[in-house]
């Protein structure tokens, strides 16, 4: 919403039908013209979808990876517990698929564009938990790393988000989420939890020319 309101043309994609039904009415108020099915486990979906945005603009100014999974049974008691596919299955699907994205959009990022990643404090303390994405989210961040650095000569920027506890979907999935919020609100200097509109607005700031000298963050 704060990227359309600043005048971007935007392509969503989504991964299966349920998700679907909660992406496609936000996609259509903003007018995209685009609205596709990816599952990033799949280099297929991946490239299917940079080929049809290859045919939509001819160059994309900026990406913006906003997917995590981890098995429930994972994010609950000891991380010393966690399944071997459990732990697979987190670095694939959160931390591997920026890099995958990152990839297969190369060659369409228009230069000064940019790439954004969604990321959370649990990645550098143990937060309760949060077990195996913490530690997803810490490769995420070396990755946004190593990207930057990649995409530097190109002139294209790579960063992401750590916004604290937000409601969202997949929050619901971290058990005492609601403490966390409550805690983190008398915690923090402005009393209360950050929204989303206040990490749209970040977003913004980092999508566009406004940060031009930032990456690697």
């Amino acid at each position: 919403q704060q990227a359309h309101a600043h005048g971007a043309e935007l392509a969503f994609t989504y991964l299966n039908e349920a998700l679907e039904k909660r992406v496609r009415p936000l996609a259509e108020s903003l007018g995209s013209k685009l609205i596709l099915p990816c599952d990033v486990n799949r280099d297929e979906d991946i490239a299917s979808i940079m080929l049809r945005m290859r045919f939509w603009t001819c160059k994309i100014d900026f990406l913006v990876h906003c997917i995590a999974f981890a098995d429930r049974k994972d994010l609950d008691g000891r991380f010393l517990d966690t399944s071997r596919e459990g732990f697979r299955m987190a670095m694939d699907v959160s931390a591997y698929s920026l890099v995958a994205l990152a990839r297969a959009a190369e060659p369409y990022l228009a230069e000064q564009g940019s790439i954004l990643a969604l990321t959370y404090y649990g990645s550098q303390k143990v937060i309760r938990n949060y077990n195996v994405m913490g530690v997803a989210k810490a490769a995420l961040e070396a990755s946004v790393r190593y990207l930057a650095a990649d995409f530097g000569p190109k002139q294209v920027r790579v960063n992401a988000i750590s916004a604290g506890p937000i409601k969202t979907l997949s929050a619901k999935g971290i058990r005492d989420f609601n403490d966390m919020l409550r805690l983190a609100a008398e915690k923090a200097p402005l009393r209360r939890n950050v929204e989303a509109s206040d990490v749209g607005k970040s977003a913004v700031y980092l999508l566009s020319s406004l940060s031009s000298g930032v990456t690697g963050e």
